[in-house]
């Protein structure tokens, strides 16, 4: 059964590419080949680049993909297995390629501004103001996150063991090394690349078969030669990222990030097709439940599994790496459809491989069949809370689909465990340098311009990424709760771009209610999680959280005020018919 249904969704993305993307590209957006794109008409060879479209696809598609189509999956299948593939698959094809397309597009039309700018351009200066204290908030908590589970793998435990993958679900120290040396092998690629003009094709192919290398000396030197005493800790770990973070946010985008990515999307091209293939050659029956509505300890199923599932469906974070980095670097108008509408449905099949990996691709141990230890697995929403046993989770399952294969389960299990630290990595690092330019954009408003500087900036941005990272709640790492405001607070922001979609294309006479439908849903499903996490926040006694999450509240519905108030002023006004007219024109 699990093939077929696999074979359903496959096919509904293609529909949704090929027809629903076609349409919303000619009819909605009407996009341009033709009009100079910001790339050209502003570059700086920093942060301007034009790029060839399969280059930035691979760089936009690892830039959004990071942990969260895998983790927040990997947890919300507590409610069963059916309700978190209808919203990845589903909520991917009308929800989360619309908003990242869409926000792709009216940034790109906007010379490259970020989401906050354009919305002061369509509502505003308060409007814009509000965004970035919104991005503020969501992008800090993402990646405070984000570093911490990435340290968790890092790390290792007695428990760990290198000839036993499965010794310790939450230590893969093998993906350290090739992380490292991929980070330096995309650092010569995008030198030879754009300082000394060599061809996209053979530096690309010398480059991923280095990679798959990096991959092999991973298993064979786990902890690089060194004694497990001297490894070092989380606590070490994350100090480690953050330095990384900072220095990847300061560089040019050529030197690291566009050659970075794009090696990182082809390990993962190579990883989700081996893991489906897997899969329909194994075709395992699910493990888990269709659905159970009231999991022990469980928030409630509405709104929560759409909120636990963020990146996987729909991700309001798209749209600051969308209307961030990707429109900076748009060659031509017509490769929007490809890298936005297509990225995210590359985002969407790792999030539904998420969902067969922990359902579906559970092996039983001895006496124990593999439903009984999905029921222990997730027996209540406590066990759910290691969050980095529930990526474990992912890397084994998928692991198990690739040794169907006839590939050794140890290296099955490398590989993926490298997929994923890499793509995080790479989410990390944009990331940073989003939240670099938020921060500069938040100084330019309050006439702070020294905040303008790069290097302050991405200062000031890991110094709150490590905060996150390191705070806790009664002693422990605030993981799982943090993943709750975080994936509120990220849902919200997609609401929000969606909504400023809308009335950029209402403002110019398209219809706007291919985007105004998908905005709705968001808005209202995450208003409701956000005071349900408050209420949670005040019983817990959990006095940060309760704080940001009432200003998180606060100034989204401030902001839909402002939109409303936007609409009633526009109300009766002659539609702007030419799509030329600038973001910020009359």
């Amino acid at each position: 059964m699990t093939a077929l249904i696999t074979a359903l969704c496959l096919i509904g993305y293609l529909l949704g590419y090929f027809v629903y993307a076609h349409f919303l590209s000619d009819k909605i957006f009407g996009l341009d080949s033709t009009r100079r794109t910001p790339a050209h008409t502003q570059r700086d060879d920093i942060d301007y680049v034009p790029t060839n479209r399969f280059v930035l696809f691979g760089h936009h598609y690892a830039s959004i993909t990071g942990l969260s189509p895998m983790l927040g999956p990997a947890v919300a299948v507590i409610w069963g297995w059916l309700p978190a593939m209808l919203w990845i698959v589903l909520g991917a094809i009308f929800v989360g390629c619309v908003h990242d397309f869409g926000a792709l597009v009216i940034s790109m039309r906007a010379k490259g501004m970020s989401i906050g700018k354009v919305a002061e351009g369509i509502m505003g200066r308060r409007a814009k103001s509000l965004f970035h204290a919104i991005i503020f908030f969501g992008v800090a908590l993402a990646m405070g996150v984000f570093v911490y589970i990435i340290a968790v793998l890092f790390s290792i435990t007695d428990r760990w063991d290198p000839d036993q993958p499965l010794a310790d679900p939450a230590s893969f120290p093998t993906a350290v090394l090739p992380s490292g040396f991929l980070i330096v092998l995309a650092m010569i690629m995008g030198y030879l690349l754009h300082r000394r003009g060599w061809p996209l094709g053979p530096t690309t192919v010398v480059g991923f078969f280095l990679m798959l290398g990096g991959v092999w000396a991973g298993i064979e030197l786990p902890l690089l030669g060194l004694e497990r005493d001297a490894w070092p800790g989380q606590s070490s770990w994350i100090l480690i990222l953050l330095g990384y973070a900072f220095l990847a946010s300061v560089l040019p985008v050529w030197s690291l990030l566009q050659a970075r990515d794009f090696l990182n999307s082809l390990l993962l091209y190579l990883g989700l097709g081996l893991a489906y293939l897997g899969l329909f050659v194994w075709h395992p029956d699910f493990a888990a439940p269709a659905f159970q509505a009231q999991p022990e300890g469980a928030p409630s199923f509405f709104p929560f599994v759409f909120i636990i599932i963020a990146c996987g469906a729909a991700s309001g974070f798209h749209s600051l790496v969308s209307s961030g980095t990707t429109a900076k670097q748009i060659d031509r108008e017509s490769d929007a459809r490809m890298v936005g509408y297509g990225g995210m449905i590359g985002e969407s099949l790792l999030g539904l491989l998420a969902v067969l990996a922990c359902t579906a691709g559970l092996l039983g141990q001895g006496d124990v069949t593999a439903s009984a230890l999905w029921q222990e697995t997730y027996a209540d929403w406590g066990k759910v809370g290691s969050l980095g046993a529930k990526i474990g989770i992912f890397i084994t399952g998928a692991a198990h689909f690739i040794e169907k294969l006839g590939v050794d389960f140890q290296i099955a299990t490398a590989l993926i465990a490298v997929v994923v630290v890499s793509f995080a990595l790479t989410t990390l690092d944009s990331a940073t340098r989003l939240l670099r330019f938020n921060i500069a954009e938040i100084g330019e408003t309050l006439g702070l311009r020294f905040l303008g500087n790069r290097y302050l900036a991405s200062l000031l941005a890991v110094v709150v990424i490590g905060f996150f990272a390191f705070y806790k709640v009664d002693g422990q790492a605030a993981g799982l709760a943090l993943w709750r405001l975080f994936g509120t607070t990220n849902q919200l922001l997609a609401g929000l771009a969606l909504l400023t979609i809308s009335l950029y294309l209402k403002q110019r006479g398209r219809n706007p209610w291919f985007t105004g439908v998908p905005m709705i849903f968001m808005l209202v499903s995450t208003f409701i999680a956000l005071i349900s996490n408050l209420i949670d926040y005040w019983q817990e006694g959990a006095t940060l959280l309760l704080i940001v999450g009432s200003v998180l509240f606060v100034l989204a519905a401030w902001l839909t005020f402002e939109a409303i108030a936007c609409l009633r002023r526009d109300r009766g006004a002659p539609p702007i018919e030419s799509l030329d007219v600038p973001i910020d024109g009359p």
